[in-house]
């Protein structure tokens, strides 16, 4: 995988933790940037070891498995993958949001951690669909990770201004993206 589709890929999984990083910031009374840089690091380091956990997963499945039977097929494999989780973000973007917001009093470590393993499930399935083709977990991990701490941290702190304005259409982006590099994996391989 070239660089340019990983670092694509790493902004596309840091998009729903960004849409939650609006949510919150939007919910809090002028956020400071210390607060924000602390959920950006506790989103970006649970985002970053999600899709190792993943990789190690599908790594193992394929000593399983001939090595020939996995070239055949791997690239169909992220795509399906890939595919199925933009089109769920897809979805996720485009439904209304009902759901009111309750300003929390202040940000706990287990609650934040809760809420940035739940947005980084899609991170560990996606690693697994990189343990079928040739890349460097860990440069993918860490990428994911930085995009991550970056987009939460600015997230928090343009909440206030943009929640209202983009908080969908940040998760509607990582679909289509992440739609978009399945299609390039598949395509690559085909070729």
């Amino acid at each position: 995988m070239n660089p340019i589709a990983l670092l694509l890929l790493a902004l596309s999984m840091s998009t729903d933790a960004f849409s939650v990083a609006i949510s919150k910031g939007t919910s809090l009374k002028n956020p400071r940037f210390t607060e924000a840089f602390r959920m950006g690091v506790i989103f970006g380091t649970i985002e970053a070891i999600t899709p190792i956990i993943g990789w190690l997963i599908g790594h193992s499945a394929t000593s399983f498995v001939d090595a020939a039977f996995i070239e055949a097929w791997d690239h169909w494999v992220a795509f399906v993958i890939l595919a199925a989780l933009g089109m769920h973000m897809l979805y996720e973007g485009f439904k209304p949001s009902n759901e009111s917001v309750e300003a929390p009093r202040r940000h706990s470590f287990f609650k934040l951690a809760i809420t940035a393993f739940g947005t980084s499930i899609d991170a560990m399935a996606v690693g697994v669909s990189l343990a079928f083709i040739e890349v460097n977990i860990l440069l993918a991990a860490g990428l994911i990770g930085l995009a991550t701490t970056v987009m939460v941290t600015l997230g928090v702190m343009l909440g206030k201004v943009l929640g209202s304005l983009i908080g969908h259409r940040a998760e509607i982006f990582g679909g289509v993206m992440l739609i978009a590099i399945g299609a390039w994996i598949l395509l690559s391989h085909l070729q």
